[in-house]
């Protein structure tokens, strides 16, 4: 079969491997990063400066350090987006077993940097999370297990990767971070559903989260602090949530005007988990859709490609991946909006952090690599011949 998904051309015979990515890749979902790349300088250059100076630090210090991790992101996800799916999936494995090992030894190594939740190693010089890269490691293994269970003979992938799926939620329970829990929780759904799943399965998975919720509800002051606040009715207006839907409410359709925003002085995390709110004041409302519509750009336009796509783990894995990274940026807009309860999440490409943006460059490259065109039939082809 020589015909190429989406009207390209077939793989050339020695051709270089540069002209090849170029041919091959996705340029929409590439141009929609390098873009949120780009609006994440452009608003740290304004949500990071008051930071700079309450820590007596130069004005343009955390910008400096994005760019810095930015670049070393954008590197790492071109490197991945040059992968085979086969390479990917090593790739994957290797790095999930590193970054669970490292979740492991968090109670003895890690540090909560004084907010109460030991999720990260400090390096001095840089600190990291290991969640972050847990994620699309995690992503890969458990689409490899559950292609490998449709095979015949195959092990029993499905039930290897929810145990799995079980130890990772108990050590991320016990941080506590019940966004990333919710997030792995996710992407495995996800990846579950489309391998084949059975209703009753999935309904009976979902009464067990519902148990595990309230159990956690009841036990848990943390959650149970975070859910009360976002069931109430009255919103404190010195609280984070209250200065972020002031900053929305005031920024309206086209902002107050670039650098004239307010809630970056007030707000102690405007630079990583409001950083939307920040976006929403300074640039409007017209800002926030551009952002929405570049996330939902790479979602949907992945998930297209991966429709026509024949091989079981590439399909599975590049829709996990699609969809944990979409989920992350709704979580992070939801929350700022009062949609979600609070919870602290990044902004992929947009809010700072360094472990954060070198996991999303991780994350979007192996999306790239698997939605990479490559030579083959229509799916639809397998249907046909079966009549």
């Amino acid at each position: 079969m020589t015909e190429m998904v989406y009207g390209a051309m077939p793989s050339r015979a020695r051709e270089p491997v540069l002209p090849r990515w170029w041919r091959t890749i996705d340029k929409w979902s590439l141009s929609a990063i390098l873009a949120l790349f780009g609006i994440g300088l452009l608003l740290g250059l304004a949500a990071s400066v008051p930071l700079a100076t309450r820590n007596g630090l130069p004005s343009f210090y955390y910008v400096q350090r994005q760019a810095i991790f930015g670049i070393m992101a954008l590197a790492t996800m071109f490197a991945f987006s040059l992968l085979s799916p086969r390479a990917i999936r090593r790739v994957g494995v290797m790095g999930f077993a590193i970054s669970f090992l490292a979740l492991v030894l968090l109670p003895v190594l890690g540090t909560d940097f004084g907010k109460g939740a030991i999720r990260w190693y400090s390096l001095g010089f840089v600190s990291f999370q290991p969640s972050e890269f847990l994620k699309p490691g995690f992503i890969i293994l458990a689409a490899w297990s559950m292609a490998a269970a449709s095979e015949l003979n195959g092990p029993p992938g499905r039930l290897l990767s929810f145990i799995l799926l079980i130890v990772i939620l108990l050590f991320l329970a016990t941080q506590p971070d019940f966004g990333q829990s919710m997030l792995v929780l996710f992407g495995w759904g996800v990846v579950y559903f489309m391998s084949g799943a059975r209703m009753t399965v999935i309904a009976g998975i979902l009464g067990l989260l519902a148990v595990v919720g309230n159990f956690a509800y009841q036990n848990s002051e943390h959650l149970k602090r975070r859910i009360d606040g976002y069931l109430t009715a009255e919103v404190d207006p010195r609280s984070q949530i209250g200065y972020a839907t002031n900053a929305i409410q005031e920024g309206g359709f086209f902002g107050v005007g670039v650098g004239n925003g307010q809630v970056k002085w007030t707000l102690p995390d405007a630079h990583t988990d409001f950083i939307i709110a920040v976006a929403a004041e300074e640039y409007g409302l017209i800002m926030v859709i551009l952002i929405i519509a570049l996330y939902s750009t790479v979602v949907i336009r992945s998930l297209f490609r991966l429709m026509r796509e024949r091989d079981p783990f590439v399909r599975l894995g590049g829709a996990g991946l699609a969809c944990i990274f979409g989920v992350q940026a709704m979580i992070n807009v939801g929350v700022a909006v009062r949609l979600l309860p609070a919870k602290g999440m990044t902004l992929p490409f947009v809010s700072y952090g360094g472990s954060s943006v070198i996991a999303a460059g991780i994350t979007v490259g192996m999306l790239l690599a698997l939605t990479r065109t490559r030579p083959q039939g229509e799916i639809a082809d397998i249907f046909k011949r079966r009549r």
